[in-house]
């Protein structure tokens, strides 16, 4: 760990307030004067830590003249919160929250906020419901199917599952479902379609997050597969402009399909993914909308833990 430089007290107050509000490259900026660092010194710091960064893309990065998007980048921005002494992804936040804007003032997708704030509520769902975040389940496949209405909301969410369990005595599952901004949990529908039914249902208003249990009407036993199939009505919100899919850890492989009413079909669709919810996006690829099918979609082979989705742009 390099050695601290004594902050003095108008440098520290700099960089309390740079690392509140951002953005991004006035706090790494801060964060290095503080720390009495040249960049030279940063650059060996990050190599000790395996990460090779040049001094030009650091110079660049403090001065806001480029940003870190390269999975190696963000590697580095996660070293240099270590380097320079900050608190745990106080820089990778900065970033995310940079992010929640696009270029032409849209939204840029959920918040960084939003989201630690829907992990915090679905924690406590989960336990109204006796349930963790462990349902004892290996996810093999999941399909999710999401319906945009004519009204350009997000109407329904089908998913189908293909599951193995990884102990005994497993008998439920415990969908969730995270509306749109402004989304009525109150007024959402679950239904269960295929292989199971429909148990207690919690809703949790400011955050548009739904939990609902699907009983299986039989125990799995370590080993057993299972496929169940359910559908929430949704179509409470305003204009969607995202599918995001979330999970804590790695499974086999997931397909979303999104489709579009006929006379609403957005301008460009794009996929990304997500590392955490402090985590800019990345891996952005444009998606052709088919305007026979009215659809685009993805397919991870191998899910791992984090987000993936689409968002797109109505033009």
């Amino acid at each position: 760990m390099p050695h601290a430089t004594p902050h003095t007290d108008t440098t520290t107050a700099e960089l309390d307030s740079a690392l509140h509000g951002g953005p991004f490259h006035v706090a790494l900026r801060a964060a290095i004067a503080a720390r009495g660092l040249p960049l030279q010194r940063v650059q060996h710091h990050l190599s000790r830590h395996g990460v090779k960064v040049g001094v030009t893309s650091l110079s660049y990065w403090q001065q806001g003249a480029r940003r870190p998007q390269r999975a190696e980048s963000l590697r580095a921005v996660r070293a240099l919160e270590e380097i320079l002494e900050l608190p745990e992804e106080s820089l990778i936040r900065l970033l995310a929250e940079s992010d929640e804007q696009a270029p032409d003032g849209r939204p840029g997708g959920r918040s960084y906020r939003s989201l630690v704030e829907a992990s915090g509520v679905l924690t406590r769902l989960l336990a109204e419901l006796g349930a963790t975040r462990d349902s004892g389940l290996q996810t093999l496949g999941h399909h999710e199917r999401v319906r945009i209405g004519e009204h350009r909301e997000l109407a329904e969410r089908e998913s189908h599952h293909i599951v193995r369990a990884h102990r005994d005595g497993i008998d439920r599952f415990v969908a969730v479902h995270h509306g749109d901004p402004g989304a009525a949990p109150a007024r959402m529908t679950v239904h269960a379609l295929e292989n199971c039914r429909t148990g207690r249902v919690r809703r949790q208003q400011d955050t548009g997050l739904l939990a609902a249990e699907l009983l299986f009407d039989t125990r799995l036993r370590a080993g057993d597969t299972f496929l169940f199939r359910y559908a929430v009505e949704d179509g409470t919100a305003g204009v969607s402009c995202e599918y995001v899919h979330g999970t804590d850890s790695p499974g086999g492989q997931y397909a979303l399909q999104v489709c579009f009413d006929a006379g609403a079909l957005p301008a460009r669709c794009h996929r990304f993914t997500q590392h955490s919810a402090a985590a800019p996006r990345g891996g952005r690829q444009e998606l052709a909308v088919s305007a026979r099918h009215r659809s685009v979609h993805l397919v991870e082979p191998r899910v791992r833990t984090g987000y993936v989705g689409i968002d797109w742009d109505w033009g």
